[in-house]
């Protein structure tokens, strides 16, 4: 029995920047993405259902390398974006309409909007002090989900929120809900490289590079590294809303240090600034998480934590660097 045929599962250091896919890259994206479409004709309801969890935390990954890997932001509480679109797509969805697109772009309103309300200080520290208070944020906004049981559900969570439906009918087996999510992550996508890759991403690696530098030619630095941050924001409340839509369920760790902490791994495994580097950095994570570590015992963080220091002791360029030294000339 093939995903289709089955119901949905719920739940279950250089930066390198982007460049334009043309030759080659144009003809293996596009078989990649044959070969995801396909995939719930042939794997089981729960590949599929992991293989959707992937995309989706593929899409929070890249949401946080357009902070990490192009801007030079590393933030341990992006998480709080995420979550509070999973929230906002999920109480919709309860209590107004699961008719997508609407929890789609709630979720994305709110992560931009909660990102807009907590940017505008953060982005005028650096370093350490801004590492510090995105994780401030990420467990104040955890804290809130724990404590506001009337829209929250407080520490069981948002229960009971139901599929998501296309043209009136819902999404009822695994296969549907990973080609929305698959649809939905493939926009996301195109939209942060398209950034990163414009005249306002060019400004944005210049910042990472030298921020003074680019003050002192006359950017607005600030405003720059805020309107970033706005939209990582926005995205990663779109990952959000896929989160519900797959698992049909949030928890308040879904905004936690955990959840950001597995984010920003899959960046630095991947590669920062390189977006497939975080897609495929996501993918290691969520295997190891949610197929390897069950039947390790529960010591799948353990294995996560082993594979973390291999890549920064034998790849620190992550595994976009192995691209980079392949075409590097001898």
């Amino acid at each position: 029995m093939t995903a289709v045929d089955a119901p949905a599962v719920p739940g279950g250091t250089a930066a390198v920047s982007p460049r334009v896919p043309r030759g080659r890259d144009g003809l293996v994206a596009a078989a990649v993405l044959v070969v995801l479409a396909a995939a719930p004709l042939f794997l089981a309801p729960f590949a599929t259902t992991t293989l959707a969890r992937i995309l989706v935390f593929a899409l929070f990954a890249v949401s946080l390398d357009l902070l990490v890997g192009v801007t030079g932001l590393p933030s341990l509480g992006h998480a709080a974006y995420f979550g509070s679109g999973a929230y906002a797509a999920g109480w919709v969805s309860i209590n107004v309409t699961a008719e997508a697109p609407v929890p789609l772009l709630v979720g994305a309103a709110v992560g931009a909007v909660a990102a807009a309300l907590t940017g505008w200080i953060t982005v005028r520290t650096g370093g350490v002090f801004f590492l510090m208070l995105t994780l401030a944020i990420g467990e104040t906004v955890q804290q809130v989900a724990n404590t506001w049981e009337s829209v929250t559900g407080g520490a069981n969570g948002l229960t009971g929120v139901p599929a998501v439906r296309a043209g009136g009918a819902p999404l009822a087996n695994a296969g549907f809900v990973y080609w929305y999510v698959l649809a939905v992550f493939v926009l996301g996508f195109v939209l942060v490289w398209l950034v990163a890759r414009s005249p306002f991403g060019a400004a944005l690696r210049g910042i990472r590079d030298n921020e003074p530098r680019m003050r002192a030619i006359g950017y607005p630095t600030a405003l720059y590294k805020y309107g970033v941050f706005v939209i990582a924001g926005g995205v990663a409340g779109v990952a959000g809303s896929l989160l519900v839509a797959q698992q049909r369920l949030v928890t308040p760790a879904d905004l936690g240090f955990l959840t950001a902490s597995l984010a920003l791994l899959a960046v630095i495994i991947g590669g920062a600034g390189s977006l497939w580097g975080a897609c495929l950095g996501a993918a290691l994570v969520i295997l190891i998480r949610d197929a390897l570590g069950p039947g390790l015992g529960g010591h799948g963080t353990l294995l996560l934590g082993i594979v973390f220091v291999l890549v920064v002791y034998l790849l620190p360029r992550g595994a976009a660097g192995l691209r980079l030294r392949r075409r590097s000339p001898s």
